[in-house]
């Protein structure tokens, strides 16, 4: 639905002869913005045409759904280079001193133009905060262009702006448990550490799953140590890689040294399922869950970020 609403809308950019700016649709302060009525805001914008601005007055987005514009942009500058820029940008009005307009989508267009010398091709359109980062959320989510973690850090700053978690979802275009997972990431991992890594566009949700998981055990490294175990050199998914593995060593030495001396106690063995590698034992109210092979830690994260999915299943057994 998501994508229909916002192609159709982009399709009449640029069939009608600019009018004067209209005002932004009104809304009951605290509403939330729907899919359909976004579609009405877009679809004012094809009530002009694209303009040609210098991009010395745009200013940049209070609110960036991409960590780095610059990411691959060689291609995109030989292809407006060769054969100009086909999609334009969309900007809004800014107030105060400054650059007259602030984009909403088209970053990489704007700094590819910019790298050319030459002015961008944009719409520009009257448009709220709320407008703004629902029609930023819409063009990127409907050209895939955001990685897992662009995607959890936009999300959280939506949620921070006032959006409820099921406009959210809309708008990125998840379900309610993939939408925490992505929320729940971005709030524990620290910032410094997901700017450190980078997008990790060739990387999925599991890794940054894992390495959520690995930074809330206990004597899991924190701040300038975190950091630490972060390299400095290769690419963003080389890096998550290598992250995760160093604090997998370090949650591997610190089991080891928990483990009870042969004879100290006569704490229960836990049991193997069938032939895995995965191992559990129960006390009481406690379940404990172990994996002996490292390539099947992520096992762990799997089943901590399905418990809500297990326990909903074992209480609808009540019914």
């Amino acid at each position: 639905m998501k994508r229909d609403l916002l192609a159709k809308s982009l399709a009449q950019m640029g069939t009608k002869a600019l009018d004067q700016p209209e005002a932004p649709p009104k809304a009951t302060e605290g509403t939330p913005r729907s899919l359909k009525s976004m579609s009405d805001v877009l679809s004012q914008v094809s009530a002009q045409s694209a303009q040609e601005i210098d991009v010395n007055e745009i200013a940049d987005s209070e609110i960036a759904d991409r960590f780095d514009v610059n990411e691959g942009l060689g291609d995109l500058i030989e292809s407006i280079r060769t054969s100009g820029q086909q999609l334009p940008a969309l900007l809004r009005y800014r107030r105060g001193a400054g650059p007259r307009y602030e984009v909403v989508y088209g970053r990489r267009r704007i700094a590819a133009c910019r790298v050319l010398g030459i002015k961008v091709k944009a719409y520009i359109k009257e448009m709220d905060q709320r407008e703004a980062l629902i029609s930023q959320a819409l063009e990127n989510s409907a050209r895939l262009e955001r990685s897992f973690i662009e995607q959890a850090i936009f999300a959280t700053k939506l949620e921070e702006q006032g959006f409820s978690r099921a406009d959210i979802g809309d708008v990125l275009a998840v379900d309610k448990g993939t939408l925490s997972k992505l929320i729940g990431v971005a709030r524990e991992v620290p910032g410094a550490a997901i700017y450190k890594i980078g997008a990790a566009h060739d990387a999925g949700r599991r890794p940054w799953l894992e390495l959520r998981r690995l930074i809330k055990i206990e004597g899991a490294p924190e701040g300038q140590k975190l950091l630490s175990l972060i390299p400095d050199q290769g690419s963003p998914a080389e890096k998550l890689s290598s992250t995760i593995e160093a604090l997998q060593a370090i949650e591997e030495n610190a089991a080891r040294q928990s483990k009870p001396k042969a004879g100290a106690g006569s704490s229960a063995p836990l049991t193997r399922i069938n032939k895995t590698p995965v191992l559990f034992k129960t006390k009481g109210n406690r379940l404990v869950i172990e994996v002996s092979e490292k390539k099947e830690q992520g096992f762990i994260g799997f089943v901590e970020e399905n418990l809500e999915k297990i326990y909903e299943e074992w209480k609808g057994q009540d019914g």
